[in-house]
């Protein structure tokens, strides 16, 4: 489960101060000494009880358009420094099942009992409210490919909560939680990691009754344009679309590939397509390959 760090210190500092002391020292969880200093400036952030509510009212005051930017990430999130570089800070909210919102937008809209990983490090700090509880998993990321329906060989370690000003460390790719609505209204505090790699590891929803891989939760921005062109018929979207399916490095965008060109084929040239892409050497593209082609079984059915 995610690591709890331990950081008695009675100091306050403004979000201006703890932004930029992130920025002067940096923030690398690989580095203990760097995890350690960011877990320090988020816990002198947290001391500060009123920063948070005067942030949101000062935004209100602005009108309507310096909310949307505010929480751009997100109607849950409220930004606390902008997106870029190493890091980046938030705030997120955590409604009650008691409350309007959760019971208009239902529990998913929150992420609530959605059993996911993340492919970052980020700190979290329990700032307002009773704070959420997460049923914790963790499970071996290099001993899965990624498909679909894949065992996911999770351990289940304990139910416990963000209670009021604990910090949790939470690890890229290993740690895995099912969030649980809290008592009432909670606030966290998060500091992001943002490393370059990020983007071409994969995130992942698991069925936890199952045991398996239910999602995967990261498309990049490079998938989406890729299935888009080809979609479009855009000029030599195609083509590309072939190269990479053939000699792209990452394996997820192999197989997007394979899949924006199956998505513009009919079913007897989808199904060749799938045929061949069941030999090939990675295990992610063999399993996925007989995953559409057992879909467009059912589909001739």
């Amino acid at each position: 489960m995610p690591r709890i760090i331990e950081v008695p210190d009675d100091t306050v500092c403004t979000l201006e101060e703890c932004v930029q002391g992130l920025k002067d020292d940096g923030f690398d969880p690989r580095d203990e000494q760097s995890l350690q200093n960011g877990a320090r400036w988020l816990r002198q952030l947290g001391n500060d009880r009123e920063f948070l509510g005067d942030m949101l009212l000062a935004e209100l005051k602005q009108g309507v358009k310096s909310a949307e930017e505010a929480s751009s990430y997100g109607a849950q999130v409220v930004m606390l420094s902008p997106l870029g570089g190493e890091f980046f800070m938030r705030a997120n909210f955590w409604p009650s099942a008691g409350e309007h919102m959760f019971r208009a937008s239902g529990a998913s809209a929150f992420s609530y009992e959605l059993p996911h990983d993340h492919n970052f490090d980020f700190l979290t700090l329990g700032y307002f409210g009773p704070g959420y509880s997460s049923d914790y998993y963790e499970y071996d990321y290099e001993a899965v490919a990624g498909a679909i329906g894949e065992k996911a060989g999770l351990r289940f370690v304990e139910r416990s909560t963000l209670d009021p000003g604990k910090i949790m460390h939470y690890r890229a790719s290993l740690d895995v939680h099912s969030q649980l609505p809290p008592e009432s209204l909670s606030v966290s505090l998060n500091i992001m990691h943002a490393g370059g790699a990020q983007g071409w590891l994969d995130q992942y929803r698991f069925d936890v009754a199952k045991d398996t891989i239910e999602a995967v939760l990261s498309p990049g921005a490079s998938e989406v344009f890729l299935r888009a062109a080809v979609g479009l018929g855009c000029p030599n979207a195609r083509d590309l679309a072939f190269d990479f399916a053939k000699n792209h490095v990452s394996e997820r965008m192999r197989l997007t590939a394979l899949e924006a060109q199956a998505g513009v084929l009919g079913m007897a040239e989808r199904d060749e397509l799938w045929r061949r892409a069941e030999s090939s050497a990675s295990k992610l593209i063999a399993a996925e390959a007989r995953r559409h082609r057992a879909a467009i079984e059912l589909e001739v059915v």
